[in-house]
C-alpha cells in the first residue's frame, strides 16, 4: 500500500497497562515540555509512597503511548484523574478510553467509589470523551500551573476547568 494514496488500513496493536517508571520519561517527550517531565518525575515519587498511581499504556516494545495519573489525596473518597495524555498521532484510536478505564480500575481496587477530573473548557474533545464514559459536570473552577514556553522561559498557565465526576459503584 502506498502512503500517499487514499487507501486506508486498520492496524491492531496490543497495549499493556502498567505503572509508569522514571526510565519511561525519555520516551514521553510527546506528553509535554522538559518541565512537564520533571513534574511527572516528582509524581512518580508520590506513586512510590502510595499517594498516586501513574499509569502507562505501552506497545509491545514497551514504549508508552498514553500516560496519566490518579491522585488519591486530592478529593476525599475519590480518585482524581489528571495529566492524561495520548501520543498525538494515536489520538482518537481508543487509547484515552483504555487509559481512563484502567485508572477507574485502580480507583476501585482501592475501595473508592468515585472518579473525578477537571477538563479545560478549551478542550471540547476531551470533555466529549469523558461524557461518553459517563462523567457528569458538576462545577467549574480556575486552575493554573507552571509551564515551559517555547523559548525555555517558565510562565504560569491559567485556565478554566469543568469539574466532572463518575460514580464507579453502578
Amino acid at each position: 500500500m502506498s502512503c500517499l494514496g487514499s487507501e486506508r488500513a486498520e492496524v491492531v496493536v496490543p497495549v499493556l497497562v502498567r505503572d509508569l517508571t522514571p526510565a519511561d520519561l525519555p520516551a514521553c517527550g510527546w506528553s509535554g515540555s522538559a518541565l512537564h517531565l520533571v513534574q511527572v518525575d516528582r509524581e512518580l515519587e508520590r506513586a512510590a509512597a502510595g499517594e498516586v498511581d501513574y499509569l502507562a499504556l505501552c506497545t509491545a516494545v514497551d514504549l508508552p503511548v498514553a500516560i496519566g495519573g490518579v491522585d488519591y489525596r486530592a478529593v476525599p473518597g475519590a480518585g482524581t484523574l489528571w495529566q492524561l495524555a495520548v501520543l498525538p498521532a494515536l489520538q482518537s484510536c481508543g487509547l484515552g478510553t483504555l487509559l481512563v478505564r484502567a485508572a477507574e480500575d485502580r480507583i476501585r481496587s482501592r475501595g473508592l467509589g468515585r472518579a473525578e477530573l477537571g477538563v479545560e473548557e478549551s478542550n471540547p474533545r476531551a470533555r466529549a470523551l469523558y461524557e461518553r464514559l459517563g462523567y457528569v459536570a458538576y462545577d467549574r473552577q480556575p486552575d493554573a500551573w507552571e509551564e515551559q514556553a517555547p523559548d525555555g522561559s517558565i510562565r504560569t498557565y491559567e485556565t478554566m476547568c469543568t469539574l466532572m465526576r463518575k460514580d464507579l459503584l453502578r
